[in-house]
């Protein structure tokens, strides 16, 4: 039970606090986890409980809470230029440093960066380049965005039309011109008898058939996730891409990897489009791109969106678009020093290392009756439970199987994220053969403890 003193932590919360993303039925039941700082991958709170945190954050504090070297690079850059912006042909040093360092990283062989705060706003600025490149161009009908169905984008009003989440209509999106083709999970949309090659060839068949009842001529753009991450970390069937990208180039479509959640090292290679081998046409990056430590997006732009969009703006002598804290010094100065950790300290080497465990970990909790599928790939995976694991039956909804297993989670010391049926881990990368061995075991206590209180044990 919470804490409901007046003055508690928990009630100051609630009481000062609007909610998002969060079940709020848990926080009448249980109150709000205020946290006072982090250690290594584990957070304490105002009572001095200790959690290891297998959601790193959300997705994003991929080097720990308190990673030195990346809070004296914020320390230094705050004492040698706080703070400025990307407008009027100024910016800091260390943007320019960081834009060389996208590109260099990427998979293009040249291209151009652009700012934002986050990766919903990343989303939102590529749409605006598409949609005004379309215009410079002569085709300013070119303006439909396909995604998948359970994909995630973000939530302003633009990536939120993006995202194939049922939860958008209480806001009356999507907006006009988005349209969400099936979401490329084989284990849960795969047909009775259906391999996962004819899977994949279907859902190639149905973007031929989604662009022909659209027009080419209206389509902007294919935005697409290598891994959905808050779809439930959900890979795309064998040969996926491979089978998309062929369609998408012969109409002349862009094909945009979202890797806010898989960029910089989370499928356990720098970016998410290497581990599936395609090359998009341009990325949305976040979240790891400063391990957590400064809100940040980048639109990178491959070579010929690069010219194209500056051929485009230079026509009209500027493009209309950004924001005041684009290309902050100390937001650049913070992601100058992530990538170096992430490539060059052995971050990306610990993902690739402890993948094996992990994997081994999720098949032995995925053997349990009640868990249908483990899915994943690198250090991000999903355990999907299920009612029925022959029929791949979900829970009753109001049983909210997902949330009771991350509370008692939570009760036992561990952070893990419930969507949908399923409960996702992804770790920073950090973590120890040991830290990972305690994460397995918490969970499998917290399964075991809810399917017992369920009648499912």
């Amino acid at each position: 039970m919470p804490d409901t003193a007046a003055n508690s932590w928990e009630a100051r919360a609630e009481a000062a606090t609007f909610y998002g993303f969060t079940d709020l039925p848990s926080i009448h039941a249980r109150g709000t986890v205020v946290l006072t700082h982090g250690e290594g991958p584990y957070i304490v709170d105002t009572h001095g409980r200790r959690y290891l945190d297998a959601n790193s954050g959300l997705w994003n504090m991929v080097a720990g809470f308190d990673h030195a070297g990346l809070a004296a690079a914020a320390k230094a850059q705050y004492d040698r230029f706080p703070g400025y912006h990307a407008f009027f042909g100024r910016m800091s040093d260390q943007t320019v440093m960081l834009s060389e360092k996208l590109v260099e990283v990427s998979p293009f062989d040249r291209g151009r960066v652009f700012y934002t705060n986050s990766g919903s706003e990343a989303n939102d600025t590529l749409a605006k380049m598409l949609w005004f490149l379309a215009g410079a161009e002569g085709a300013p009908e070119r303006r439909k965005i396909l995604t998948r169905v359970n994909s995630y984008h973000g939530v302003t009003a633009v990536s939120a039309s993006m995202t194939g989440k049922p939860y958008n209509a209480l806001f009356g999106l999507p907006l006009p011109g988005f349209v969400h083709l099936t979401c490329p999970h084989y284990w849960r949309e795969g047909r009775p008898g259906e391999t996962e090659g004819e899977f994949t060839a279907r859902l190639a068949a149905e973007l031929e058939e989604v662009i022909a009842r659209e027009g080419a001529e209206t389509i902007a753009g294919f935005f697409a996730e290598p891994v959905m991450g808050a779809g439930g970390v959900i890979p795309p069937s064998a040969g996926y891409f491979q089978a998309i990208q062929p369609i998408l180039k012969r109409h002349g479509i862009p094909l945009v990897a979202d890797e806010v959640i898989c960029g910089f090292g989370r499928t356990g290679e720098v970016w998410g489009c290497e581990t599936y081998g395609f090359v998009p046409d341009a990325i949305i990056s976040s979240k790891a791109l400063t391990a957590g430590y400064f809100p940040m997006g980048a639109v990178i732009l491959g070579s010929d969106l690069a010219d194209r969009l500056h051929a485009a703006a230079e026509a009209v002598e500027e493009f209309p678009h950004g924001f005041t804290a684009s290309g902050h010094p100390v937001g650049c100065a913070i992601a100058l020093k992530a990538i170096d950790v992430i490539l060059n300290e052995g971050l990306l080497d610990n993902v690739r290392a402890m993948t094996p465990r992990f994997e081994a970990g999720m098949q032995r909790l995925a053997e349990h009756p009640h868990i249908g599928e483990w899915r994943g790939k690198g250090l991000m995976g999903a355990l999907e439970a299920v009612a029925d694991k022959a029929t791949k039956t979900p829970f009753p909804s109001d049983l909210s199987v997902s949330e009771r297993i991350a509370n008692t989670c939570t009760d036992h010391g561990l952070i893990c994220r419930p969507l949908g049926q399923s409960i996702v881990l992804c770790p920073p990368f950090i973590l120890t053969e040991a830290q990972m061995d305690e994460m397995f075991d918490k969970l499998e206590a917290a399964l075991t403890r809810v399917f017992a209180e369920i009648g499912a044990g």
